[in-house]
């Protein structure tokens, strides 16, 4: 085993810091680079909390299980990480020394992040640690908000033909201060521990965000659902929902469908906790209507995108009818923003799924569209590649597959003026950095897909309630309710003079934390 040294030394006027993972032979290894400035920031992840720094007259928590060793000297600062790596090199065998301003660290940070592996959890916490700062939080309190509260790893043996495939399932809620835990069960070969953390805590903030009773929660399973059988989907979810029934429930964690999942899925996991707790329609949403779902859940978070377009173009005083449109993605939630951004006046110009994407530049028939089961079977003479419709110059440009496929790789080549993000995390960090100093405007995902877990919110209440509304009903309320969170969003941009993305979660924190310290001292 050898240790590798990196020695910074900074401005104490520089006060950020940025955690990144480098990938060697196939192991994960973490590098944190802290900027010290007179006061310090938490650190976010808590692993190892036996472990302390001292700084000036600051004394605080190591959390990386990587890092042995920090200084923090007065004046200047040096920080001396002492790292371990089995034999590869993650940092330089050398010992460096760097003298940064602040423009030279965000430099030194994008060139670290170019060359390491997305950390979607690090990012989301980027976030709340910011919205911390604003508010005046204690440093305490922004690390227990950035902290999840329970995790559960479970092994899913499936059979398959005359063997058994052992597959590995997720649960982690992160945040049940402001009420039960909600979220998302995903079946996809990516899935891991990182990534549901990140998305448990997205759902904290998003819930919070749209001021419904919910904390944040998220499940999966690492498994191709494009490759199950119905009788195999149907095995993995029930075996799923016996693990983890002693953590489920209406008042303590209401699982939805996420992305490889869908309302018959919830059915099964639905009946399946009704064979083991009784009859509770409310321990799921997003269930099919004819058992105990509700009209409009289904197209409720499209719905949401589309709305939360309009919003967005009249707030910057443009028009919503014939604004240009493309979307990547046409699963459930890009199929239904189509539908909701054609309905309100916009044009679609471009369309992309797993199969491709096709463009017209008067506008696609998007109800023609939704009537193939891929867009591969769609009579249209214009093609390209899924990826490259995210390159199109449009007005809106609504990003509603998976997270990260706007990248330091193809930023540049962005000519949207507004992107609303359909899907979780379609923007890396660096990414939307470059794309916010360029003018485009950003509406973050805990806000545009937040319509899901908004209609999941009215599902939930009419279960508990055993009345059932109108789809009229449901939609009017779903329309009103984005539009207000939209406008209170912008609002509070205004009023700090940040992004909406940062304004998003200065007020989502606000809301948990104050939930969090009203609950009491005694924790």
């Amino acid at each position: 085993m050898k240790n590798r040294t990196l020695h910074i030394e900074l401005e104490d006027h520089v006060s950020c810091y940025r955690e990144v993972q480098a990938r060697s032979n196939g192991r994960n290894r973490t590098l944190l680079v802290l900027l010290h400035a007179p006061r310090l920031p938490p650190l976010l992840n808590r692993q190892t909390p036996n472990r302390t720094v001292q700084g000036s007259d600051t004394r605080f928590p190591v959390t990386h299980p990587f890092t042995r060793n920090l200084k923090l000297n007065r004046g200047r600062t040096l920080i001396e990480l002492l790292l371990q790596s089995h034999g590869s090199s993650i940092c330089s065998p050398k010992c460096h020394r760097f003298t940064l301003s602040e423009s030279g660290a965000d430099s030194y940070l994008s060139s670290m992040a170019e060359s390491t592996v997305h950390n979607p959890f690090a990012e989301v916490n980027e976030r709340v640690a910011r919205a911390g700062e604003l508010l005046n939080l204690k440093p305490g309190v922004i690390s227990a908000l950035s902290s999840c509260e329970r995790e559960v790893v479970i092994s899913i043996p499936l059979r398959r033909n005359d063997d058994v495939e052992v597959l590995t399932g997720y649960r982690v809620q992160h945040s049940s201060a402001r009420g039960p835990r909600k979220g998302g069960i995903r079946f996809h070969q990516d899935v891991d521990l990182n990534e549901v953390r990140a998305l448990a805590s997205l759902m904290t903030w998003k819930t919070a965000l749209i001021d419904v009773p919910f904390g944040g929660a998220k499940g999966g399973v690492a498994v191709d659902a494009t490759k199950l059988t119905a009788i195999e989907k149907e095995e993995i979810i029930r075996r799923w929902t016996r693990s983890l029934v002693h953590v489920l429930g209406h008042h303590r964690d209401i699982p939805a469908p996420d992305m490889g999942t869908d309302s018959k899925t919830m059915a099964w996991l639905m009946d399946e906790f009704h064979r083991l707790e009784g009859f509770q329609p409310a321990c799921v949403t997003g269930k099919p209507v004819e058992l105990f779902g509700a009209p409009g859940r289904e197209e409720a978070t499209g719905r949401g995108v589309a709305r939360i377009a309009a919003a967005t173009l009249e707030q910057n005083d443009k028009k919503v009818k014939g604004a240009t449109v493309v979307i990547q993605g046409f699963g459930n939630v890009g199929k239904f923003a189509a539908l909701g951004c054609e309905e309100l006046g916009m044009t679609v110009i471009a369309i992309s799924d797993v199969t491709g994407g096709i463009v017209n530049k008067k506008g696609l028939n998007v109800q023609s569209l939704v009537a193939h089961p891929t867009l591969a079977d769609a009579k249209v003479s214009d093609r390209l590649g899924s990826s490259e419709v995210l390159e199109i110059e449009c007005d809106v440009l609504i990003p509603a597959a998976l997270g990260g496929v706007i990248n330091e790789e193809n930023v540049a080549r962005i000519k949207a003026n507004f992107i609303i993000e359909g899907a979780n995390q379609p923007l890396t960090s660096a990414a939307d950095r470059k794309l916010h100093e360029g003018g485009t405007i950003i509406v973050p995902d805990i806000l545009a897909n937040s319509g899901g877990v908004m209609g999941s919110y009215f599902e939930w209440t009419q279960n508990i309630q055993e009345f059932s509304w109108s789809i009229e009903k449901f939609r009017s309320e779903l329309d009103s309710r984005m539009e207000k969170a939209f406008s209170h969003t912008h609002k509070v941009s205004k009023k700090y003079k940040v992004d909406l993305r940062t304004a998003a979660f200065v007020v989502a924190v606000e809301r948990v934390a104050r939930a969090f310290e009203m609950r009491g001292s005694l924790v």
